[in-house]
């Protein structure tokens, strides 16, 4: 078969091109080296309740034309995320709000907190010129950025642990940039986003991709000219034609596809057989549990657990993210983890020296023109589900110009 575009992940990134070129009347093949679509935000229901197998994820978004266009596909529940974070034996609300503040200091007013977080912030970068001999503060780490920004109460108790796990670093190890700023808002509001538009695709969001790579109809969306023909449990490796550490042109699968372009949404370093070296990633590890005979576990959706010597970072109770749909409950606890090779990769590692790495993977890309890179792995950056969808789109109107 020949094809246009040979389209490897069936994620968000990827699914949301394929549709676009079919939709300009592209035919198009997606591959993914697991056994299902819709990549890290695969939803599974079970027991009646949509588990979020990877991790929990929650759309919000400020832009909306990628909500207009999100909606499309899904019917969004109103669900608003609103965290808790435990530290020992002691619950805060997160974000860090009027409702934190009350609980960790008694107070009630906006006026009172504000003056205690100045205060515990002043204190720890006199504390920290101190001992450094200098006049001028600049942090010079995660510890004192955060301590200067939030004082020891809010550091100790609710960004500490957390963080370190999060890295699995100490945040004296950690760069200051990595915390620019710790929002905090003054009012008694849980809402943990500040974007106008949130919620959860009632159904999953498997069901979105599904309808997204056409498995699914949808007769309200517009003609469809082209196709998009999906296979699953194919890794691109074993499947394209290959001459040394890129793929074989013109391009050829190896039982005789053919494709004119490949967008490629795994990690850009091992497209090209790390030749220039590894990228740095973080990885996760999901323990779930089923409890068919308990009704609610935990109360909310994430409860985030904060104590360095927790070894989880939150734990999911997915049916919160639906209202309680299903019988019984099903929770996730999810482990931060170091990455090496064979792993699933879920963050990249942002610093300096990992993004020097990845410019130079970006000017050997260039040497390839008819290879396009998207995706948190292909263009190695954090991306929310709402950043992922504008960034598709925004390469196929660049690309169709």
């Amino acid at each position: 078969m020949k094809y246009d575009y040979l389209v490897v992940g069936a994620g968000l990134f990827g699914a949301v091109f394929a549709h676009e070129m079919a939709v300009k009347g592209k035919k198009v093949l997606v591959i993914d080296k697991r056994d299902n679509v819709a990549g890290n935000i695969y939803t599974e229901n079970k027991m009646g309740i949509n588990v979020h197998q990877y991790g929990a994820h929650i759309f919000h978004t400020s832009d909306k034309e990628v909500w207009d266009y999100i909606n499309e596909f899904a019917d969004f529940n109103n669900y608003i995320n609103s965290p808790v974070a435990v530290y020992k034996d002691e619950l805060y609300n997160l974000p860090f709000n009027m409702n934190t503040f009350s609980k960790m200091w008694n107070i009630k007013t906006p006026d009172e907190a504000k003056a205690i977080i100045q205060k515990q912030a002043d204190e720890e970068i006199d504390r920290i010129k101190r001992e450094k001999g200098t006049d001028e503060f600049e942090a010079s780490n995660l510890e004192e950025q955060a301590l200067s920004l939030a004082g020891r109460d809010i550091y100790e108790k609710l960004v500490k642990g957390y963080t370190e796990k999060q890295w699995g670093r100490d945040c004296k190890e950690l760069p200051a940039f990595i915390i620019k700023r710790l929002p905090m808002r003054f009012i008694y509001d849980n809402n943990y986003f500040n974007d106008r538009y949130q919620g959860i695709p009632i159904g999953g969001y498997t069901a979105v991709i599904e309808k997204l790579l056409l498995i699914e109809r949808n007769d309200s969306l517009p003609f469809v000219s082209g196709s998009i023909t999906v296979k699953t449990g194919v890794d691109y490796y074993d499947f394209i034609k290959m001459e040394g550490n890129v793929p074989a042109q013109p391009f050829e699968s190896v039982n005789g596809d053919s494709f004119e372009k490949i967008l490629f949404t795994g990690m850009i370093d091992e497209f090209f057989g790390y030749k220039i070296g590894t990228l740095e990633y973080r990885s996760l590890r999901f323990e779930t549990e089923e409890l068919p005979d308990v009704d609610n576990y935990q109360g909310n959706a994430v409860v985030n657990y904060t104590e360095r010597e927790v070894p989880y970072t939150r734990i999911i109770e997915h049916k919160h993210f639906e209202y309680g749909q299903g019988k019984g409950t099903i929770i996730t606890r999810e482990y931060p983890a170091n990455w090496k090779h064979g792993d699933e990769p879920y963050y990249p590692m942002n610093d300096q020296k990992n993004n020097d790495l990845y410019s130079k993977y970006v000017e050997l890309a260039k040497e390839y023109p008819d290879i396009l890179f998207g995706g948190r792995l292909g263009q190695y950056k954090y991306y929310n589900m709402d950043q992922v969808i504008r960034a598709a789109l925004d390469m196929v109107k660049e690309i169709s110009e």
